[in-house]
């Protein structure tokens, strides 16, 4: 079976527990969720979603 859960729920839930774990102070994190946003609004944002599918599929063809 087969679970597909969001990568932003994922890095979302990373942050937290970065943040909960004293790795990452609250500030920073802020700081990096900003750019990811604004980020995501410029002409790099279609390269880097081509990117990451293809990272996400080529870990998917893997069989154990």
């Amino acid at each position: 079976m087969a679970l597909s859960i969001s990568f932003v729920l994922l890095l979302g839930i990373a942050v937290v527990v970065l943040i909960r774990s004293k790795s990452v102070k609250p500030g920073p994190a802020i700081v990096c969720v900003l750019f990811g946003f604004f980020l995501s609004s410029t002409s790099m944002a279609p390269s880097i979603n081509r990117f990451m599918t293809s990272i996400a599929d080529m870990i998917g063809q893997i069989r154990f």
